[in-house]
């Protein structure tokens, strides 16, 4: 667990969701009375070939972007004074510089996209690779990032441990957002598929149900009892995980899931639902460990 003087890093690269995230962070300092930590990556590119065009020597793009970085802290301190705000630019490959910022940070917020990679992509590498590999709890935000009339975090509830987690987060935002929390559970049918076809197990839809209800009920009690003032619904969906997250989603102000639920293959960093919900989702998300 990191300690109360960890910072909330934001990872900066001056792309619209870049600045989103950039927001994002800085509310979420000055809620928890945390330092912010601002931390862009310089990275080379090497050209084979000349290009035309005038050539500026790196130290001066290093010196331009270190200029605006400070401007950017400096912004942010005149907006809010009684924060720490500081800055770093850091050189080499941009997800390896963040996850080792990720180490000693409480939080880490993202923007869902950067400046480089493939136009359309709803979710970039460097945002997938932090997400995956980072110590601390991520938040990866979308550039349209807009507040809404209800404010609603969700959260995916399987009984996991990094599920727990999730539900603590949860509620801790909801709580700064003055939100309710929907906890989601899914669960898929059972079948066998026999040579003849398909062939339905024999089981109680409604005991899974009830069983689902209960799950979440013991996994959410302890928490919101520690936040009384926070309401709370369940939804218990049958079909895909993640899928059911991101209808239940679809005008939240945030989602939040563990990096790893049950099932799956052990050892994976971050798991199949996670993963579907970073790369769907049209709001901010909060991937917990």
């Amino acid at each position: 667990m990191s300690s109360p003087s960890a910072p909330v890093v934001a990872g900066y690269d001056g792309s619209p969701a870049g600045l989103a995230a950039l927001d994002w962070a800085t509310a979420e300092a000055v809620r928890l009375h945390a330092p912010l930590r601002i931390a862009e990556v310089f990275e080379l590119v090497i050209a084979t070939r000349p290009s035309p065009g005038k050539v500026v020597p790196l130290a001066a793009v290093r010196t331009l972007r270190e200029r605006g970085l400070s401007a950017i802290a400096e912004r942010i301190r005149l907006q809010h004074p009684d924060l720490h705000v500081e800055s770093v630019l850091l050189e080499g490959v941009a997800a390896k510089q963040l996850v080792e910022e990720s180490e000693p940070a409480r939080l880490m917020v993202l923007g869902s996209r950067g400046l480089g990679g493939w136009t359309g992509l709803a979710l970039g590498s460097v945002a997938l690779q932090v997400a995956t590999h980072a110590s601390c709890p991520i938040v990866v935000v979308p550039s349209d990032t807009r507040p809404t009339e209800n404010p609603t975090v969700v959260v995916g509830v399987d009984g996991s441990e990094t599920s727990a987690a999730a539900i603590g987060f949860a509620f801790e935002q909801a709580e700064a957002l003055k939100a309710r929390v929907l906890a989601v559970h899914a669960w898929t049918s059972p079948y066998l598929t026999y040579a003849d076809g398909e062939s339905m197990l024999q089981f109680d839809e409604n005991d899974i149900k009830e069983s689902s209800r209960l799950l979440v009920a013991e996994a959410v009690a302890g928490v919101a009892a520690d936040h009384p003032d926070v309401p709370w619904e369940t939804r218990l969906i049958s079909g895909h995980r993640a899928r059911a997250i991101l209808r239940t989603a679809e005008s939240a102000d945030l989602i939040v899931v563990g990096s790893r639920g049950r099932g799956g293959f052990a050892g994976l960093l971050l798991g199949s639902v996670s993963q579907h919900v970073l790369h769907h989702a049209h709001c901010p998300v909060a991937i917990v460990r």
